[in-house]
């Protein structure tokens, strides 16, 4: 009887620890695709803002030899545009879709509103509100708790942004590196 209940006991730790391992993968794959999803949208509202418009930052004060320490700097990529993109950017987190790799059974995040309005694909996608609402606080974290992260590599970065912030810089995703580039 004895030996009945520790084989239980065990078994249900076992399952216990599990269960604890698959919910942090689960935790850590919805902040890995808030981050990638977050990178997506920022860079499509950088896109269209007119590469052409400039704006003028540094000190407007007159330096002793008379002049200014004023630049200019694409509006795109300025300070403040950043920030008022990363003011609705989680917004945007209602347009994903969660997507279950049968093989991995890893997660992942898909656009399922077209920017366009043309018809998308939906197949392998699941479209769920408590997803959604999941997605968009996690996004929102990761704009509170790396807000000078991200304006500084929107600033200045413009290649693999995905792979840099979200893994590298952030570490909010470990298995980015085996994830296709154009998955969100």
């Amino acid at each position: 009887m004895r030996e009945a209940v520790v084989l239980l006991a065990s078994w249900l730790f076992a399952c216990l620890l599990l269960s604890c391992g698959q919910a942090a993968r689960q935790g850590q794959d919805v902040r890995c695709g808030a981050c990638r999803a977050l990178v997506d949208e920022m860079e499509w509202a950088i896109s269209q803002v007119d590469p052409k418009k400039m704006i003028q930052t540094g000190s407007f004060r007159i330096n002793p030899d008379g002049s200014q320490s004023i630049r200019e700097v694409p509006l795109a990529r300025s300070e403040g545009n950043l920030l008022d993109l990363m003011e609705s950017v989680c917004e945007r987190m209602e347009d994903y879709g969660e997507r279950i790799d049968s093989s991995t059974n890893r997660k992942s995040y898909v656009r399922i509103k077209s920017r366009s309005g043309e018809a998308m694909d939906l197949s392998e996608a699941s479209l769920d509100s408590r997803v959604t609402a999941t997605l968009k606080f996690a996004c929102e974290t990761i704009v509170e708790q790396n807000e000078d992260e991200i304006i500084e590599f929107f600033a200045h970065e413009t290649d693999n942004v995905k792979d840099k912030l979200c893994s590298k810089r952030t570490d909010l995703c470990d298995h980015a590196l085996k994830m296709p580039h154009d998955e969100l």
